[in-house]
């Protein structure tokens, strides 16, 4: 437990792939470094695309950080010292995430946290509303649809140079090689259930 009597709260970057959401999140912990804030910077393991222990974002930004393959695994580096905690792609960590980020918050922390707001389907991507829902800060970003140039807020997942089917898994860690960025009309999901209205499309 956690003695300070200072403010934090929770302040989440989101959107599709190629926002530049690890961007943002790497501009504000640049920024907090200057300022001398004792700052320790997460990333799920899982995410493994460019370095072992540095957060990089597509245009090669980047920060130490370290893995961690569960939510709670932060716990054991914070301490009365820690005033930022920021944690790059918070959506592949489990559930215990949210928790994890109120706690600190209430213990006088700032969270930084950046994550994907959908998955590839086009569906909220696991606990991420739950998150924003708390947050008392959220930037949603848009990425440029590579089929029409227009604002994107999707991901769209590529297999084989095709769609990806809406029954693949939900997690696959890629870059450009397996994703693109779509508006809500250029995003394409072979076997998505289609939305009826007048019925209860949950059953």
């Amino acid at each position: 437990m956690y003695l300070k009597q200072r403010e934090g709260w929770i302040e989440v970057i989101t959107g599709p792939m190629y926002a530049g959401k690890t961007e943002e999140l790497i501009r504000r912990v640049k920024r907090l470094e200057f300022a001398k804030q004792n700052i320790i910077v997460f990333k799920p393991q899982i995410d493994d695309r460019y370095a072992h222990d540095e957060v990089v974002s597509h245009n090669n930004s980047r920060t130490r950080s370290v893995n961690i393959s569960k939510a709670n695994e932060i716990m054991k580096y914070v301490n009365n010292d820690t005033d930022v905690v920021a944690i790059d792609e918070i959506q592949f960590l489990d559930e215990e995430a949210v928790a994890i980020c109120e706690h600190l918050a209430d213990s006088g922390i700032r969270v930084i946290a950046s994550g994907l707001d959908r998955n590839f389907r086009g569906e909220p991507f696991g606990f991420m509303p739950k998150l924003l829902a708390l947050a008392e800060d959220v930037t949603k970003l848009s990425a440029i649809c590579v089929v029409c140039h227009t604002p994107a807020t999707r991901t769209q997942r590529i297999v084989n140079g095709k769609p990806a089917n809406y029954n693949d898994p939900i997690i696959l860690v890629g870059a450009k090689d397996s994703y693109e960025a779509r508006c809500r009309h250029c995003h394409d999901v072979p076997g998505r259930p289609q939305i009826v209205i007048g019925q209860d499309n949950d059953k």
